[in-house]
């Protein structure tokens, strides 16, 4: 090699290495050891047989006992509550949601759900009751049509349980006999918010003066509408609980945001999730979020929101402060990525929760199963939130500060079995995580409380 030719290429290897671009702070980082194994859970007996798919209805509260709700799509059973003591393995049934709103022997469609998870404040769990009987029409769910005898659903409820006294307190129904379908608290305001379903409607209650406010649809009809009128509805309210704005999506991928200030609800207009990487969607057709987004957190720190939109599995994180959407990473577990599809559940995983640590995201997702090398397939199409097929659950983890991801391993159940319909999560103070899915018990399919350690616990 001539001195002219060397000139050149030590040239070139300096452009090169300058084209090179730094690692960024913002980088998604992965562990060495990124897939662990099998994390078995314990299935916990609730003793409720009626028990039917839920969707959030949990907390992990200051006392360290794990709360949830146990939904029923039954006619005359409603929703019930329990709280599991982690020191005792003892569960405690707290009482029916019907009971608690003040409605029993009515004999109305009853207080079949509760689809919001509990927010404390003040030595109280503030929460929302949903319809859980419905009728199917055109393959979607609707209100439940009464039978002879009974009468129609009376709406959903802003209730509170009283953490010392185990008392139930009615706060407020909503209009026009609709459930309550998303809820969040401004716990320093003193404020609850509610989205009923299938409409729609954005619900504003104060405490301190007891006043419900509806503040109109946002997202066309909602979920009772037709064709172009159709959107499905949001599922996660995001509190800034700095200057009590609260923030929600629709299926068009516009993000809006209550007003503290104005009592009012504005659209950004300079941001929206109509991200190429979530996927192309046509509002109008059922059975996926659109450009929802599935599942958020308030994250203090940065004083931004971390969001999963459900149908591709994507985290963001969205600063208020600057209008600004950043998609970060595909959270879904790794067998899924590597697969290239989405999960098989329509509407993608609500179980997405900070953990006691305040810095590490906590996600349930599917996974794709294999047999005989051959990826089981379910349906390609539905008009309903819930399982196109098998599903391979994972726990994944995220760390925000150091933007690390980790898939922790599939989950069997004691039993061996594949949890399903899985929706929920709370995180205990020792890490142990906490969900609700369908187990086998005496021959029959229910709803149950499972529990696993966590990714910080050892395991057993």
């Amino acid at each position: 090699m001539n001195s002219t030719l060397a000139c050149r290429v030590a040239l070139l290897a300096i452009i090169g290495a300058s084209l090179v671009p730094a690692h960024p702070a913002n980088a998604r980082k992965r562990s060495a050891d990124p897939l662990k194994g099998i994390l078995t859970a314990r299935i916990h007996d609730s003793g409720f047989p009626l028990a039917h798919d839920t969707y959030n209805g949990m907390l992990a509260a200051s006392d360290g006992r794990i709360y949830y709700v146990l939904c029923s799509e039954s006619l005359d059973v409603a929703a019930q509550m329990y709280a599991y003591n982690p020191s005792t393995r003892a569960i405690r049934h707290l009482g029916d949601l019907t009971q608690a709103c003040g409605e029993a022997g009515q004999k109305a469609i009853p207080q079949g759900k509760s689809h919001v998870n509990f927010v404390e404040s003040g030595g109280k769990l503030y929460f929302a009751t949903h319809v859980g009987y419905y009728s199917i029409i055109d393959g979607m769910e609707k209100i439940g049509v009464p039978p002879a005898g009974y009468k129609p659903y009376p709406g959903g409820h802003f209730l509170a349980y009283d953490l010392a006294t185990g008392r139930f307190a009615d706060l407020g129904i909503a209009p026009g006999g609709e459930g309550i379908l998303t809820m969040n608290m401004d716990t320093r305001r003193g404020r609850l918010y509610g989205l009923t379903w299938p409409n729609g409607s954005f619900l504003r209650l104060d405490l301190r003066t007891g006043n419900l406010k509806n503040l109109g649809m946002h997202a066309q009809q909602g979920e009772n509408g037709r064709g172009a009128t159709y959107r499905t509805l949001c599922r996660s309210f995001a509190v800034d609980p700095n200057d009590g704005s609260v923030y929600f999506s629709n299926g068009d991928g516009a993000i809006l945001r209550y007003r503290y200030d104005t009592d009012a609800i504005e659209t950004l207009a300079d941001e929206d999730l109509r991200k190429d990487y979530f996927g192309l969607y046509d509002p109008t057709s059922p059975g996926h979020m659109g450009y929802n987004w599935r599942q958020t957190v308030w994250y203090q720190p940065e004083r931004a929101i971390y969001g999963v939109h459900g149908n591709s599995g994507y985290l963001f994180r969205f600063e208020p402060a600057h209008s600004r959407v950043e998609v970060l990473d595909r959270l879904t577990s790794l067998p899924s990525q590597r697969s290239g599809m989405f999960d098989q559940f329509s509407y993608g995983y609500l179980g997405f929760v900070l953990g006691p640590d305040g810095r590490t995201l906590h996600y349930l997702t599917g996974g794709p199963v294999y047999e005989n090398g051959r990826r089981v397939k379910g349906k390609a199409t539905t008009a309903m939130g819930e399982s196109k097929g098998i599903e391979d659950l994972h726990l994944v983890t995220y760390d925000i500060p150091t933007r690390t991801y980790r898939d922790q391993g599939a989950i069997r159940l004691e039993n061996g079995d594949r949890p399903a319909y899985v929706n929920s999560i709370a995180v205990g103070k020792d890490g142990t995580v906490y969900t609700l899915s369908r187990v086998r018990r005496h021959g029959k399919i229910v709803t149950d409380l499972i529990s696993l350690p966590g990714p910080f616990r050892s395991r057993r």
